[in-house]
């Protein structure tokens, strides 16, 4: 442990790294023989039944959080026969990123004879540390996520008990886990210099909220394509916050007007692109627009979007097949995979600045 950070270095997480993630983590029994009582007696505090007196209900949670035990809620189950199983745990469900991401994690689990549970945290950071919890307590044999927090120390004792851990789209906060991302500074950087090519110097950026790692990583991009460029950024030219239409949209409109508004607008996620793209709609000049995230149907627009894509389906089959690479025993420290982005031109990230 780091005395300065309270963090686990990565040497120290890879040595508490069991050689095989299958089958090793602590049962009822584990939980007896340390705290030197029978299996019933530990059945019983388990469930919150009575008959276990004081002294004995401490040493059995003793040793249960000594052990990072956690209860089988699937035991009839799983007992005989059992297939492994994982967890995925997503931002939300009905945003269409996340459609081929988790089909991708699908298809690698179903070739390891897994089965997939997922849920979504609704950008929560109670709701995913209770959704994880609750997915190690049904045995999962390990878990892919997007996380909505920045603090994942709740997760030690369950790697330590042998859960295979990989975050996905965003790093763990706080503790050292296998991460697999898109390069969002790099795309963003790409898309804006996209419109500075192509005459824009008033350029805005609309992006989700300021905590979310994705956000200020595309943010930063933005500035830099714009300090490459040598133009001074405005203040008012950027905003974060969440992607509700509303906040968006009113976000976009203030940009959109007074003496001197953007000419063009670089759009930090998918949400934000197609709020962006009907507020363009109903202006009476072409305003440029380059998105981050494709949409369904921008091909078909007009003029068609402009979008610095990522291969969701890639984030999802590389961080499963990290994953399971960790149950079948693979060494070594936690890593940190980067994917590229691609530009795709359509036309509207290619318009001049109006006048």
């Amino acid at each position: 442990m780091d005395d300065r950070t309270g963090q686990r270095t990565v040497a120290q997480t890879a040595a508490r790294r069991p050689d095989n993630r299958y089958g090793n983590r602590p049962t009822m029994k584990d939980v007896a023989a340390r705290a030197g009582v029978g299996l019933k007696t530990v059945s019983r505090v388990v469930n919150g039944e009575p008959g276990v007196t004081p002294d004995t209900e401490r040493r059995v949670q003793e040793a249960i959080e000594a052990l990072g035990f956690r209860r089988n809620d699937s035991a009839r189950v799983l007992r005989k026969g059992r297939t492994a199983s994982i967890g995925l745990v997503l931002e939300d469900l009905a945003d269409p990123f996340y459609g081929p991401l988790s089909r991708a994690v699908e298809e690698v689990a179903r070739a390891h004879g897994a089965l997939l549970i997922n849920g979504s945290s609704a950008e929560d950071p109670d709701r995913e540390q209770e959704l994880v919890l609750a997915l190690c307590a049904r045995r999962v044999d390990g878990l892919v996520i997007i996380p909505a927090g920045d603090d994942h120390r709740y997760l030690e004792p369950e790697i330590a008990a042998g859960v295979a851990t990989v975050f996905v789209d965003r790093p763990a906060g706080k503790i050292d886990a296998d991460v697999v991302l898109s390069d969002s500074f790099g795309g963003a950087r790409d898309g804006v210099a996209h419109l500075i090519a192509h005459g824009h110097r008033r350029i805005g950026f609309i992006g989700d909220q300021p905590r979310i790692h994705t956000a200020i990583e595309r943010l930063r991009g933005y500035r830099a394509a714009m300090e490459d460029a040598g133009i001074p950024v405005d203040e008012a030219w950027m905003s974060l916050g969440v992607t509700d239409p509303r906040r968006v949209r009113a976000a976009a409109e203030a940009m959109l007007s007074g003496p001197e508004p953007v000419t063009a607008v670089f759009a930090g996620n998918n949400r934000v692109t197609v709020t962006v793209v009907r507020v363009l709609a109903a202006l009476d000049r072409p305003v440029a627009l380059v998105g981050f995230d494709d949409i369904e149907l921008a091909d078909l627009l007009d003029p068609g979007v402009t979008v610095v894509a990522q291969d969701a389906a890639q984030l999802g089959r590389t961080a499963a097949e990290r994953l399971f690479r960790q149950l079948d025993g693979a060494a070594g420290p936690p890593e940190r995979v980067e994917l590229p982005t691609r530009l795709i031109t359509r036309g509207s990230g290619e318009l001049p600045p109006a006048g």
